[in-house]
């Protein structure tokens, strides 16, 4: 049993990678971040590229983002996943002072971008988090 457990995770038993705590802080602030930081440099190039296409196209179709201004209560659920963009989601936000345009022909479809970008990131998160515990290959 145990040297099945040792095949099924063969970080567990060399140690981490890396700190769990800068890989989820480094995967937070920008996308594919905490791969890098745990040397899985391909996976984290590609990620990068997933999660900034998505978001450049909710921008570009003038989707929504997200804030916790009132409004009903899935509004709140889709700002704390929007803030799982890290550092992207404060530029935009607090920098670019960047909310979308309803009135966009693309509107819907930018705001399923923005969440789907955002979505990703925290699943990247997670995932950094998982490798660098060791719980992960």
């Amino acid at each position: 049993m145990a040297e099945s457990e040792s095949r099924a995770r063969p970080e567990a038993a060399s140690g981490s990678a890396g700190s769990p705590s800068l890989a989820l802080l480094f995967a937070w602030l920008l996308p594919g971040a905490g791969h890098f930081y745990l040397g899985r440099r391909g996976r984290a190039v590609a990620f990068f590229g997933l999660v900034a296409v998505s978001l450049a196209v909710g921008c570009l179709l003038r989707g929504r983002l997200y804030s916790s201004l009132g409004g009903p209560p899935l509004t709140l659920l889709a700002t704390v996943a929007e803030i799982g963009l890290g550092a992207a989601y404060l530029v935009l936000r607090f920098v670019l002072r960047y909310e979308g345009d309803l009135v966009a022909p693309g509107f819907e479809y930018g705001t399923a971008f923005l969440l789907t970008a955002a979505l990703m990131n925290l699943l990247l998160i997670l995932d950094a988090w998982d490798i660098a515990r060791g719980r992960k290959a």
